[in-house]
């Protein structure tokens, strides 16, 4: 068994905005951890074990060895973790370094709990608030982003505009979101004051006219270099939350974006991110981080314009987008493109049934090792599923 363990907690937002040791996820994302914990075999990038059950998770995986060169085998929670020398989660937070404990692996394999302070202090949106004026070097780039520590600041922000959006600080995935339309309602104000006892303010910007998502997303080694790792381009759902990714090259993503924007900038902005992602996060964090980002369409002399939203949020942990880079890059046919979804179906059998449908409807294709076309599911469904991860994969020239 190898000695570097991945886990997949999608809780991770939730548990680091608590900080608590004894944090419990509620019971959609336990559900959404367990349903979903074959996810990290997916974009583990050595020789590893994964945390999951193993009632029904390791004849999938067996499946999914015999189609493609995964490095990763299955570890359950009844095994011995003493000889764990590293961990590689989703995200760090304290309850989840407690869990890890409990299960024996050892405290040198963990970071400590002022390291995980230190990531808490990081991962806080008013990060995105300080970088983002730096970025905007130019025309081409748009985005405004203000913390409001007061009731009185928070009022006046959401009276100012006819629309905005008001965040806490500490969420991530389209979560802690809070869409207002010119009134300070008692709902929001009551909102407002308790995310600014929690968490110490609330972060406020307005509602643009977004036509594409993305991310710049980067690695940071633990020792002052962050490297950048390619784009992802995502879409949301009318209230923020995540959907899923676009499963497109590194250079499609781009020439896409660069229909709106000059190439120049993007290159740019990727470079000068490198830097300030490097003096801000390069010493104290390891592990993968996304910078997400906007194309927003404006009116000007009844033609439009496109600008940059440079820093909408930085992802102080694994993302999606890395994981639909890892899987365009590793496991896609170079000639097909497609997407990749984390969906919910809240009755039983319904996850399975449409499982079904789409395994008969777009049966999987693999050319060269890699999926020409088709429907491949990322974990396994069974009956009682509510959670799915998936690709469906066509031919580019179509």
């Amino acid at each position: 068994m190898t000695n570097l363990l991945y886990l997949f907690n999608p809780d991770q937002d939730l548990a680091l905005a608590s900080g608590e040791v004894n944090y419990m996820p509620p019971a959609s994302a336990r559900r959404m951890a367990e349903e979903l914990a074959l996810l990290p075999v997916w974009f583990a990038d050595r020789p590893c074990s994964v945390l999951a059950p193993s009632a029904y998770n390791q004849s999938f995986l067996e499946e999914m060895l015999d189609l493609f060169p995964l490095s990763a085998s299955l570890r359950t929670q009844a095994e011995d973790f003493s000889e764990v020398r590293s961990v590689v989660p989703w995200g760090w937070n304290p309850a989840l370094r407690k869990r890890l404990l409990s299960l024996g692996v050892p405290d040198a394999a963990l970071p400590s709990m002022e390291d995980i302070g230190r990531l808490r202090d990081l991962s806080h949106r008013l990060q995105a608030v300080q970088l983002l004026p730096g970025l905007q070097v130019d025309e081409v780039f748009c985005g405004e982003s203000c913390y409001l520590t007061a009731l009185s600041d928070c009022r006046a922000f959401v009276e100012s505009l006819e629309r905005c959006l008001l965040k806490a600080p500490l969420s991530g995935s389209g979560k802690g979101l809070n869409w207002c339309k010119g009134a300070f309602t008692p709902l929001i104000e009551r909102w407002c004051a308790r995310i600014i006892e929690q968490q110490g303010g609330v972060v406020g910007e307005p509602i643009y006219n977004k036509v594409e998502d993305f991310a710049m997303e980067f690695y940071s080694d633990g020792t002052g270099e962050v490297t950048f790792m390619g784009y992802s381009l995502f879409h949301t759902g009318k209230s923020g939350m995540y959907e899923g990714n676009r499963l497109f090259s590194n250079e499609a993503i781009w020439k896409q974006l660069s229909q709106y924007i000059p190439s120049k900038v993007l290159t740019d902005l990727e470079n000068c991110l490198k830097y300030r992602l490097s003096a801000l996060v390069g010493t104290v964090y390891k592990g993968y981080l996304g910078v997400d980002m906007m194309i927003c369409r404006f009116p000007e002399n009844e033609k439009p314009v496109f600008r940059i939203h440079p820093c909408v949020e930085i992802n102080l942990r694994m993302n999606m987008g890395v994981v639909a880079r890892f899987l365009y890059d590793r496991y896609v046919h170079s000639g097909s493109i497609g997407r990749f979804v984390i969906d919910y179906h809240p009755s039983e059998g319904e996850a399975l049934q449409e499982h079904e449908r789409m395994s008969a409807t777009y049966p999987l294709k693999i050319r060269e090792g890699r999926v020409y076309s088709g429907y491949l599911p990322l974990v396994l469904v069974h009956r009682r599923s509510c959670y799915r991860a998936w690709i469906w994969v066509t031919p580019d020239n179509i």
